[in-house]
């Protein structure tokens, strides 16, 4: 049998799938052991047992001056952040992006300016919002809006111009509206798409939210990172790193399940990631 026709169960599936992460954490630990070998003091390859007990510090161990758990505050900061710019670039972009899918007049007027603000860096930006709306939590979440919410505005419009035009004919032919042909028709179904488009954009949220953090926060993960990076607690710097590595798949799976959930019609091709 050609490999390609092969299948994999559940179970080798997940099997596979460990194997690059079992490959990975062997290659870090022989790494680390060698470089302590030779340096018992080194900083920059602290060993598997350091890194576990500076997360377990950080997440159960109340800090002296502030009593907080480091680790759960800094996820909660950072999670509201998240969430926020997330959901308005979701919410911003399945407005405007029927709008400019759909309606030929607003297509003309927006799908420029949405085109060119899409392509500017928004890292670039990012003094200019600090100026603009200070220091605050704003600057941070409309960061993460400039930074993902034009893609996502693009790819609902390139939704709704995949819509076979047949069923936008049936429509108007039965007597249906705009408003009508956009709840009952356009709606329906680049819902699905919004949430693959969200799911995608998940990864660069988390650049422009880890980057907002480092400049100005006094909490967050983004901040914790830049904070001891001074001190090169690698021990500290390298479990945040995998904690938000695991927040963000966690997201994205959750992502992924509500749309099967609600949406199952959209995933009957399976071969989805």
């Amino acid at each position: 049998m050609r490999l390609i026709n092969q299948t994999v169960s559940r179970r080798g599936r997940f099997l596979l799938g460990a194997i690059p992460f079992v490959a990975l954490i062997a290659v870090y630990a022989v790494a680390s052991h060698i470089r302590r070998a030779e340096n018992p003091a080194d900083k920059l390859l602290p060993s598997l047992g350091a890194m576990s007990d500076a997360f377990v510090r950080m997440a159960f161990s109340p800090e002296k001056r502030s009593g907080d758990y480091l680790l759960w505050a800094d996820t909660a900061d950072s999670l509201v952040r998240l969430g926020l710019g997330v959901a308005i670039s979701a919410l911003l972009a399945l407005c405007v992006g029927i709008a400019i899918g759909f309606i030929p007049k607003v297509r003309a007027g927006l799908a420029p300016v949405v085109a060119a603000i899409s392509l500017i860096p928004p890292l670039a930006v990012l003094p200019i919002l600090f100026i603009v709306f200070g220091l605050g939590e704003l600057a941070k979440v409309a960061l993460i809006i400039i930074g993902i919410m034009p893609v996502m505005t693009r790819s609902m419009a390139q939704a709704v111009g995949e819509i076979p035009t047949e069923q936008i004919v049936k429509a108007q032919t039965l007597g249906a509206s705009t408003w009508q042909m956009i709840v009952r028709v356009v709606l329906p179904q680049v819902v699905p798409k919004l949430i693959t488009a969200t799911r995608l954009a998940l990864g660069p949220a988390w650049i422009f939210l880890i980057s907002a953090e480092a400049i100005a926060a006094t909490g967050g993960l983004g901040y914790r990172i830049f904070l001891v990076r001074r001190y090169l607690a690698m021990d500290i710097i390298l479990p945040y790193v995998a904690w938000i590595t695991c927040l963000a798949f966690l997201l994205d799976q959750a992502l992924r399940g509500v749309s099967r959930r609600l949406f199952a019609w959209a995933h009957l091709s399976g071969g989805e990631l």
